[in-house]
């Protein structure tokens, strides 16, 4: 189901556009400010976005200045003071459109129903995935002929259909998100919500707000009763990413809810009653984050009625070729400019040991299609890093490499190669983090674990 998220201060006017909204099959979260708004794109990226230019802290257009934020949602200026140039100045910014209130209902529909993705209206059952494998490679939004995507496909198609809980692990890069849909798209509710939570992206101090929401008053700043994500997820399935990076004594919390199906709002001491089924993942080894103490072992249990494993894309290299003609279609369907890898590139590609996985992957055809100037991209714009990586240390090998010992735990295997592409990156954080397939804020809660000297080189991290 798609996400709608209505940014307005106007509470009267955004409780009666969320109705509207909702009544058209997408989920609604709302916000007064473009700081909330801000922090709920970040949580749950939504399709679309009904943004009132006139805010408390701002002018609505502000959000276009956060080009990644915005980067996968629709923005829809909504206003009561329509001038010429306010909407050609934003619709130049990127506005998919313009409202003016009062609103018409038909016009918003129409919006609405060229922002909504086709599968939305039909979700993919089993026997349209896997005629869908035959025929194209995929299987819903995962790509892949290989026996191990074969697996791991088979383990979707049972668990889908029924309603218990999933616990995905698996590197980063490798895709657990769209493992998670897969669930969602093949089970009885896939024409409810499906919630994706970045635990790790979540401040410890809001979390429990986020998810089980919060009345009016219940904490400074809480000027309005706010739905969480149990909430906003009921009869669907919400997807907790990043799990060991919840606080431990909320853990307690979300264990007590999946027992009894009940939760209380932050402030409140009413019962609320949910049907919310559970995805949970992590990119850790499971069992290793119960050792260390970042996952509960009674939840972990809890959540991994049935355990699933990403593999990583070095396990796959039959899969590179389908994965990079699709990344590479998707590009050129948005540019306009088409361009094909020549069989060298192809090879290239299968030779490289993928530390990001599929993320990294996707990300090198990306920078293959904008550098190379005709209209087949070869193997020397695939040998990209080497020219991007910051000059080594005076006496730093010629050729960057890794060794290690045999029986190394995957925990030591991981901080290992962290420290060694922290090195090679001359502590450059960005390209470390890009090298790795990791987001930024995976890199600072890894060096978090380190000694400072260790973890930086030298080189202080950035406060908060």
């Amino acid at each position: 189901m798609n996400h709608a998220l209505i940014v307005d201060d106007d509470v009267d006017s955004a409780h009666t556009l969320a109705a509207l909204v909702a009544g058209e099959d997408f989920t609604v979260s709302t916000a007064a400010t473009l700081r909330d708004a801000r922090r709920q794109m970040a949580l749950q990226s939504p399709e679309i976005v009904l943004l009132d230019m006139q805010l408390p802290d701002g002018n609505g257009m502000e959000l276009f200045a956060d080009a990644q934020l915005v980067a996968n949602s629709e923005i829809v200026l909504v206003t009561g003071h329509a001038s010429l140039e306010s909407s050609i100045r934003a619709l130049r910014l990127g506005a998919a459109d313009y409202l003016v209130k009062p609103i018409v209902v038909p016009q918003l529909q129409d919006i609405l129903s060229r922002i909504m993705r086709p599968a939305a209206a039909q979700p993919p059952g089993r026997e349209r995935m896997l005629a869908e494998l035959e025929t194209s490679g995929h299987f819903g939004p995962l790509w892949g002929r290989s026996a191990v995507m074969r697996r791991l496909y088979e383990q979707l198609a049972r668990v889908g259909t029924t309603s218990v809980s999933v616990f995905i692990s698996g590197e980063s890069g490798t895709g657990k998100e769209l493992v998670a849909q897969t669930v969602h798209d093949l089970s009885r509710r896939s024409k409810k919500a499906f919630l994706a939570v970045n635990c790790g992206a979540v401040s410890p101090n809001l979390m429990e707000s986020e998810i089980f929401g919060h009345e009016k008053g219940s904490f400074t700043g809480a000027d309005r009763q706010h739905q969480g994500f149990f909430e906003r997820a009921d009869g669907g399935t919400l997807f907790l990413d990043e799990i060991t990076e919840m606080p431990c004594e909320l853990q307690v919390k979300l264990l007590r809810v999946l027992e009894t199906g009940c939760f209380t709002r932050v402030g409140s001491t009413q019962k609320q009653q949910t049907d919310v089924r559970i995805i949970a993942a992590t990119n850790r080894l499971p069992l290793q984050a119960v050792a260390d103490g970042k996952l509960r072992e009674d939840l972990y249990y809890r959540l991994s009625v049935f355990p699933i494993e990403v593999p990583p894309l070095r396990c796959r290299i039959e899969d590179i070729p389908l994965l990079a003609d699709h990344f590479l279609c998707g590009i050129v369907e948005r540019e306009g400019h088409k361009k094909s890898l020549s069989p060298a590139a192809l090879a290239h590609l299968a030779h490289h040991p993928w530390p990001g996985n599929v993320r990294e992957l996707r990300n090198v055809i990306q920078r293959a299609y904008v550098m190379a100037p005709g209209s087949v991209i070869d193997d020397g714009w695939m040998a990209g890093d080497a020219a991007t990586v910051p000059p080594r240390p005076m006496g730093a090998a010629a050729t960057a490499s890794l060794v290690l010992p045999i029986g190394a735990s995957m925990a030591d295997a991981q901080r290992q190669l962290m420290l060694a592409t922290l090195r090679h990156c001359n502590y450059q954080r960005e390209r470390t983090a890009a090298l790795l397939g990791i987001s930024l804020k995976t890199l600072y809660n890894w060096l978090k674990e380190l000694p400072a000297e260790a973890a930086t080189g030298g080189v202080p991290l950035p406060k908060g």
